[in-house]
């Protein structure tokens, strides 16, 4: 359904509000070919409204003539900011930046980060926007599960569909997505809600399998047919299966870089207004797929870098992966069961059961 301009302003205001914005602070609004334009009128409005002096920066799209998608995620590093010294310095010189293009996993998003400007993240479409508008409750339910994530030293993904993945961790420091940029230096995800971080370098190994119903993004496809990887030494180093494992292969083949088989961050989804049956409702483009990094208890992983995690590894292919009725262990501590979340908050996932008779 359509979503009016006070609706999404009101959004706005209370992410906003959420990011600590102060009257007299700079916000820059980062815009550029595919920015949706509610999106971007209620962002400035809302600024505006709650007494911040709000700038929008322009910019021209790159990396259409290397991209095999149109999806903002499909070809990542190389942004409209690389060597765009002006544009840096207005980031910079900014106390909060509202990015409607993505420059995730970007050194110049590292960059503007490391001088304490907030970056915010919004992309998705505006019924996505409201209806997963962040809160205070998410913000605690997603950095429990990070401290979790903290203390442990081994992560291990089971499911009955044959998956039998294990990561070290310790290496790298755990994060949360949560929606709101709430501190200097911090970038978030509107919407979103996931706790997250990345296995040791070069030790994952196992056996990952997708099943019918698991998600491949930026392809925005629900696999049809099982798709089985095998890990070793932190790579995938096999990708088995029929159609669906095919295109994956010919798909990260385009990139013809050996990183992007890497496992990147390893993780589980906390939010409960974010739904996995939401991408069979959209055309792919107006959808970067937020429900589905999301949704609670999934098991979220992705293929490729992990420079945002202080890790040196690069490479412009980056695919998340959305798993279903996963069993995530760390160490001795089952924090999601069979796609169900093992916390003080699961009462609000709300999810419906499904009879074994009727799984797809």
């Amino acid at each position: 359904m359509p979503v009016r301009d006070s609706d999404l302003i009101d959004a706005w205001k209370q992410v906003l509000t959420l990011s600590k914005l102060k009257s007299g602070q700079t916000v820059t609004v980062l815009t550029g070919a595919t920015t949706h334009p509610q999106v971007l009128a209620t962002a400035l409005t809302a600024v505006a409204s709650l007494g911040g002096v709000g700038m929008r920066l322009d910019l021209s799209p790159v990396n259409g003539e290397k991209s095999l998608s149109r999806d903002p995620f499909s070809y990542l590093g190389t942004t409209p900011l690389t060597g765009n010294a002006a544009a840096l310095a207005a980031l910079k010189n900014s106390d909060l930046v509202l990015d409607l293009v993505t420059l995730l996993f970007s050194p110049e998003q590292l960059d503007v980060l490391k001088g304490g400007t907030k970056i915010l993240l919004a992309v998705d479409a505006p019924e996505a926007l409201v209806r997963i508008v962040p809160t205070e409750i998410d913000r605690e339910r997603v950095l429990a599960a990070v401290t979790t994530l903290k203390g442990a030293s081994h992560m291990y993904i089971r499911s009955e569909a044959g998956m039998d993945f294990h990561c070290p961790l310790g290496q790298f420091e755990p994060m949360g997505e949560y929606g709101f940029v709430d501190h200097p230096g911090r970038w978030d995800h509107w919407p979103s809600g996931f706790a997250f971080t990345w296995p040791n370098d070069g030790q994952a190994h196992g056996r990952i399998v997708l099943d019918r119903g698991d998600i491949l993004l930026p392809q925005k496809k629900y696999i049809a047919d099982p798709i089985e990887m095998t890990v070793v030494d932190g790579y995938v180093t096999r990708i088995e299966g029929g159609m669906d494992a095919q295109l994956l292969v010919d798909y990260m083949a385009s990139f013809g870089d050996p990183e992007a088989y890497a496992i990147s961050h390893i993780g589980w989804g906390l939010q409960p207004r974010a739904r996995w049956s939401t991408l069979d409702l959209y055309d792919k483009e107006p959808t970067v797929a937020q429900d589905a990094r999301a949704f609670a208890g999934n098991f979220l992983f992705s293929l490729g870098p992990n420079n945002e995690a202080g890790g040196s590894r690069t490479t412009a292919c980056h695919i998340d992966i959305p798993v279903r009725r996963c069993t995530i262990r760390l160490d001795n501590q089952e924090v999601v069961i069979r796609g169900r979340v093992q916390d003080a908050w699961s009462h609000l996932d709300a999810q419906t059961e499904v009879l074994p008779s009727q799984q797809i």
